[in-house]
């Protein structure tokens, strides 16, 4: 079981932790708004290991980020901790042609309580609060719109953005899974060519208003609907941004 306490002091939450919807919610935008989504260990050659431990070392103690096996893969760890009932999905991403990906390709969360709620904290811009997976309306959040439908095999997560069509964003199954089955697509995807976390190195956290980002020596800022773009000088001023913006301190190598 991990620390609670440390964790929560991580994502600067001081809220109620009885397990409750509320709490749920909470928590999940605290998380959002203190932890990145980041693939920085593994344009740093940095194994990611799945498990509890290994990732309380990285998340918590020394304050980064992580991509979906991890940050959701920890989350689970804490809301079990705070006597929720949680278990992890497996599920298939979307790409711009609604063609998806391979079983594990990523890993999402269902929470039980007297619903049953999707959570994620680690698909990047994204819900902020976690879903009810039993409603097929649509769930409201800010200007946008997600939705959980039935099809044949699957359920089906989509968003629609103000004004624009419904997009898929993954596909899942309610079949629980543990560590050792994400094993080996989290390898895959640190390793091989063709997986989009070795093609660039990224950066995303949300804000209260929008969302900052370093995609490369690009730093991408959104407050509502405005977007600014930065070309970064250097290697100092990318460190000084991950430092300022993210709070992450990488050591030299």
């Amino acid at each position: 079981m991990v620390d609670a306490a440390a964790f929560l002091q991580r994502i600067n939450y001081d809220g109620p932790v009885t397990p409750s919807p509320e709490t749920l919610r909470r928590v999940h935008l605290a998380h959002l708004l203190s932890v990145p989504f980041e693939n920085l260990s593994i344009h740093r050659h940095e194994p990611i290991v799945l498990s509890d431990d290994a990732l309380f070392e990285k998340i918590v103690r020394r304050r980064r980020g992580g991509f979906c096996y991890e940050l959701n893969g920890l989350f689970a760890a804490l809301l079990r901790s705070l006597g929720f009932s949680v278990t992890m999905l497996s599920a298939e991403v979307a790409n711009n042609n609604a063609e998806f990906g391979e079983p594990f390709d990523h890993m999402t969360l269902m929470v039980t309580l007297e619903e049953r709620w999707l959570a994620d904290v680690g698909f990047g811009d994204s819900f902020r609060e976690p879903l009810r997976l039993d409603a097929r309306e649509p769930q409201i959040q800010g200007d946008d719109a997600f939705q959980i439908e039935d099809t044949e095999t699957h359920l089906l997560m989509s968003r629609r953005r103000e004004n624009g069509d419904w997009e898929p964003q993954y596909r899942f199954t309610l079949e629980p899974y543990g560590f050792a089955d994400f094993d080996e697509m989290c390898r895959y995807h640190q390793t091989s060519p063709e997986s989009h976390f070795t093609q660039k190195r990224i950066c995303s956290l949300a804000t209260l208003d929008g969302r900052v980002s370093l995609s490369e020596m690009r730093l991408i800022t959104t407050r509502g609907r405005e977007r600014k773009e930065v070309e970064l000088a250097d290697r100092t001023q990318y460190e000084t941004i991950l430092k300022e913006r993210f709070g992450i301190a990488l050591a030299q190598k």
